[in-house]
């Protein structure tokens, strides 16, 4: 949308006019002056710092604070007696219609969303989708600011000169890839190795490869570092390869299997980072197993069990003589099979060709061994007509809608001057030429790299911005041909065509990666690897532990999204999903054999009532504190720093991410609580000095419910009865949980349990979380205080269906903040 310069101007004379009702004024000045009365105010806050235009958004933030903590009963203190209704009336609806009214004028001029571009891993999706690659682009790019948990917000977006070199080298890298695909000889390779080919130790040999026992390669059960590697697996070059292999257990202990990891790396000292691919159980019987991972050059494969609760054998120097581990006593994993074969996920060569060349036949080059642009039996006005055809098909799906003739004939002149300046080159390798120039001049445009969304006079998107906003939403990649296609035709118009593109997007791959991109920001699960428990205190924790606590996650809330559950069951929910390996580290697989609930190596959903999900239980039913997402190893390790728990940062956590309650920063003169890591005093005895504290209490009294609440579970995610206390250098049990604690509407609870069932009751407040943050995640843009009545009408229209979780995503989606500028 071009703003109209005149247009500007009046609303933003419109907005200079908005100001606090004198009431207001009056109001804090009363009730508010005498803890707030300069720089040294409490909490540092300043009533004279409260200017009355509203036209200044950071003023307009102050105003917002005072209305929650005003509204919220939070100010004046409680001690300071009640305010008289009419006191608030006068105050609250007045303060709130202007604050609503110059924000919605501040809209009406320059949109609610400011100009945002594509996230790094949309930037990469986009890339690969556009020329018909799987690059994991990404990787190469820098590090993003996240802001809410969430690196797609505009405000925080930046862009510098270094910003515009990474993505020309990202560019570069992405076209390279593809023309290389379409121009190249055959890049297929494979590789099928038998156990005597996968082994390489001989007697008298040591080493870190496996070993040949019994007709299978063997490795055992060990701490070395890159023992399993197989060196025959080094992939000549970087890509996407599909991994089979055929496995069985080697001694494996009475109550289980092996389970094991499959990794990649370069296997040595100097590169000691692993990669991880997949994990699986290794039993008596042989499986036959799959994964597809992306292979950098010169990785190899290591195999081997990674079970930390197995016995461990001994070594010497680094390296495993042959027949060395099996002699005391441990088990191991067998491989019958190994075969890698290179794969390409983007399309195969016909479907590259068709993309960079449309309807122009390649002809091979013997003497470049590269297949060029066959334009020798045309003159210039036909390749010109060929090239002009291809880039504007091509600005079509990289604008996300239909380039203007202007920039058309700017990227058809770029691309015919490059051909000019090839003039020495035979036809094809300068059609060729010019036609990589024009792709990357199109892929360097602000309009490919910016979300382009221009409104009517009302602020609603065109049908392209709105097919771009439901795509990057749902697929975080540009919108496939339907889509494209619906808005051409207007489509988008139609709530029901908005549902129906939403059916189909999240059924696509790409949509079914929705819950874990968007989990990965919502409830911090990027940072799943940032911490490592400290193995002295979580000695039975690993990586197929954590590879199945995020997959808990996911598909627990993909379940929840795809059969519309009740938005409740987030965090009551009286089932999960859990392999035998996660079900060990819960310590529930004992309860689980006595309900006959047999849990193999593959995720599966598990019903603690005994019965499927909303059926009555049985009396089987298993007393187990996981189901619901508060339970989740994964959520209980990304809020703990490895080895502690801290109630204020879970129960911030909870606030922030589950219940819709921003928590603002502490005051700068208030140090922060840091646990003894002696045991000897409790959290909750360090915390109560804080909460004596009056400035603090009205924060405290929020977060500490949720963050005592959580007590019980570790570091690690495993449940607690009693905390561990360091005597002398050793841990050993310390004081007994108290999860208790009281609500801040006087509620008490005494267990997990309880407060767990007390927030699933809130079934609004739950439910308009959930919404925000598909909102934040969607537009870009944090919820203002305009955005409340958006907010209340979603969830009014998700009450029929008892806030179903996917009910909530059809609100948003068809809501004026989605739909709008």
């Amino acid at each position: 949308m071009t703003a109209n310069p005149h247009i500007c101007l009046i609303a933003a004379a419109e907005i200079e006019s908005i100001r606090v009702p004198a009431q207001a004024m009056s109001f804090v000045r009363n009730h508010c002056l005498d803890c707030h009365d300069g720089e040294s105010g409490e909490g540092g806050f300043d009533v004279e710092s409260l200017a009355k235009s509203l036209a200044d958004e950071g003023n307009v933030k102050k105003w917002v604070r005072v209305f929650d903590r005003v509204q919220n009963g939070e100010m004046p203190p409680p001690d300071e007696g009640r305010l008289a209704a009419g006191a608030l009336k006068r105050f609250l609806p007045p303060l709130s219609k202007a604050i609503d009214d110059a924000q919605r004028q501040r809209h009406a001029s320059d949109g609610r969303v400011q100009s945002r571009r594509l996230t790094n891993r949309q930037l990469q999706n986009t890339l690969n989708d556009l020329l018909c690659i799987d690059v994991p682009l990404a990787a190469t790019m820098s590090p993003e600011q996240r802001t809410h948990g969430f690196v797609h917000l505009a405000e925080t977006q930046t862009m510098s000169h270094f910003h515009l070199q990474s993505h020309l080298s990202v560019v570069d890298a992405a076209l390279d890839a593809a023309f290389d695909r379409a121009m190249e000889a055959d890049q297929s390779w494979q590789l099928d190795l038998p156990a005597k080919k996968i082994a390489n130790k001989r007697p008298g040999q040591r080493n870190r490869e496996p070993e040949m026992r019994n007709e299978l390669a063997v490795t055992w059960s060990s701490r070395m570092p890159f023992y399993g590697r197989i060196r025959s697996t080094k992939v000549p070059e970087s890509g996407w390869y599909r991994i089979k292999l055929k496995a069985s257990a080697i001694k494996p202990p009475a109550e289980h299997g092996v389970w094991c990891s499959v990794r990649s790396g370069e296997c040595t000292a100097g590169a000691p980072l692993m990669t991880w691919i997949g994990g699986f159980e290794a039993t008596n019987q042989a499986k036959d197993l799959t994964y597809q991972a992306w292979l950098p050059k010169g990785h190899l494969l290591e195999i081997r069990p990674c079970d930390v609760t197995l016995k461990k054998a001994i070594t010497k120097n680094g390296q495993v003589g042959y027949g060395e581990c099996e002699s005391q006593d441990v088990s191991g994993v067998g491989l019958h099979q190994l075969n890698i074969e290179r794969v390409f996920p983007g399309g195969d060569v016909a479907t590259v060709r068709k993309r960079l060349f449309g309807s122009v036949p390649l002809v091979w080059d013997k003497k470049l061994k590269r297949s060029f642009p066959d334009v020798s039996a045309v003159g210039p006005s036909a390749t010109q007509a060929y090239l002009a055809k291809q880039l504007a098909r091509f600005a079509q799906y990289a604008f996300r809608r239909p380039a203007s003739p202007e920039d058309l004939k700017l990227f058809v002149g770029f691309a015919l001057d490059t051909i000019k300046e090839h003039h020495d080159l035979p036809r094809g390798q300068a059609y060729y030429q010019g036609l990589r120039a024009g792709y990357r001049v199109i892929l360097c445009s602000p309009r490919f790299l910016y979300f382009t969304e221009p409104a009517d006079e009302s602020g609603r998107l065109d049908s392209w911005a709105i097919a771009s906003r439901l795509s990057y939403f749902l697929c975080n990649t540009t919108p496939d041909k339907e889509l494209l296609l619906a808005a051409r035709l207007g489509r988008l118009d139609d709530p029901n065509e908005l549902r129906r593109q939403t059916d189909r997007l999240l059924a696509t791959p790409a949509g079914k990666s929705f819950i874990p991109e968007f989990t990965a920001h919502w409830l911090d699960l990027i940072d799943i690897d940032f911490t490592e428990p400290d193995k002295r205190l979580f000695n039975d924790f690993d990586i197929a532990v954590q590879d199945a606590m995020l997959s808990e996650t996911h598909l627990f809330l993909g379940k929840l999204l795809k059969e519309n559950r009740p938005i409740a069951e987030l965090v009551n929910a009286d089932y999960t999903f859990l392999n035998n390996r996660l079900a060990r580290y819960y310590g529930i697989d004992g309860e689980l054999q006595k309900m006959n609930v047999d849990v193999s190596d593959q995720m599966q959903l598990v019903s603690f009532s005994g019965a499927r999900p909303g059926e009555q239980s049985n009396k089987n039913k298993v007393n187990s504190r996981r189901g619901g997402l508060l339970a989740h190893g994964s959520i209980l390790k990304v809020t703990a720093n490895g080895n502690d728990t801290s109630p204020v940062l879970r129960g911030i956590w909870v606030c922030e991410r589950i219940l819709g309650m921003e928590i603002p920063p502490p005051p700068a003169n208030v140090p922060a609580v840091e646990p003894d890591i002696r045991g000897a005093t409790t959290i909750r005895e360090l915390l109560a000095k804080h909460e004596a504290d009056t400035s603090c209490a009205s924060c405290h009294k929020n977060f500490d419910p949720p963050g005592f609440a959580l007590e019980n579970f570790d570091a690690g995610g495993k449940w607690r009865d009693q905390y561990r206390q360091l005597v002398k250098g050793k841990y050993k049990r310390g004081g007994k949980v108290d999860p208790s604690y009281q609500m801040v509407d006087g509620r008490k609870f005494n267990s997990f349990d309880q407060y767990r069932e007390m927030i699933a009751g809130d079934a609004d407040v739950l439910a308009r979380n959930l919404a925000s943050q598909f909102l934040v995640y969607a537009t870009g843009a944090t919820i203002q205080f305009s955005d409340r009545t958006h907010l209340d009408a979603i969830v009014a229209g998700s009450r029929r269906s008892r806030y179903g979780v996917r009910s909530i995503l059809d609100e948003v989606i068809a809501s004026k903040p989605f739909l709008h500028k």
